[in-house]
């Protein structure tokens, strides 16, 4: 079985939830699947501890010089021989210059069944909000290819989810989070083996 090298992107703040819920579904199932590092843009983020505690190299640099943080990327991605790039709370828009150099794939989880409830300034609480707002039953997550619009490439994974019983916009979150971290590690391996 062949073996993949990818690598996880994520902002400052993240909490590191996605991304060790990747590290845990390709380890519980022992998948051929290693997380080469994570590139985090703020150097007390949050999901430091997480990448120490699960063994993870880690590399910093910030997103102020947004040329000089591409450039940083796009090497840093390439000499790793990467196959796939995940991102996990990133919150920056990817450039046409970084998806065309880049030199591999990049999945992003949205929390909200796209094409609705995604775009410009729709992450983290703020998809919740809109779907707890338009009263909706069902909500769920999407993995999707990133290309240089938010929330618009090739939709690669999707599952739903009965919110119903959802009383606020953080009820939402917390039952989203819950498919989110089910599905994205399905979704990868499922990409990284069509």
């Amino acid at each position: 079985m062949k073996s993949f090298r990818i690598a996880v992107l994520t902002s400052g703040m993240s909490r590191g939830s996605n991304f060790e819920a990747l590290v845990n579904s390709f380890r519980e199932k022992n998948l051929p699947v290693e997380i080469s590092f994570v590139l985090i843009t703020r150097r007390n983020a949050p999901i430091k501890g997480r990448c120490e505690r699960l063994n993870i190299p880690i590399f910093y640099h910030s997103t102020k010089n947004w040329d000089e943080f591409e450039t940083h990327l796009i090497e840093k991605c390439r000499e790793s021989e990467l196959d796939l790039i995940a991102l996990a709370g990133f919150m920056k828009q990817m450039t046409p210059n970084i998806i065309t150099n880049i030199g591999s794939p990049i999945t992003n989880i949205h929390p909200a069944l796209l094409p609705e409830f995604g775009g410009k300034g729709m992450y983290g609480s703020n998809v919740h909000k809109a779907v707890f707002q338009a009263g909706r039953k069902v909500s769920g997550a999407t993995v999707h290819l990133v290309n240089s619009n938010f929330d618009e490439g090739e939709v690669i994974g999707q599952e739903d989810v009965d919110i119903s019983q959802c009383k606020s916009p953080s009820e939402i979150g917390a039952t989203v989070l819950k498919i989110e971290h089910t599905l994205y590690g399905k979704a990868v391996w499922d990409y990284l083996n069509r």
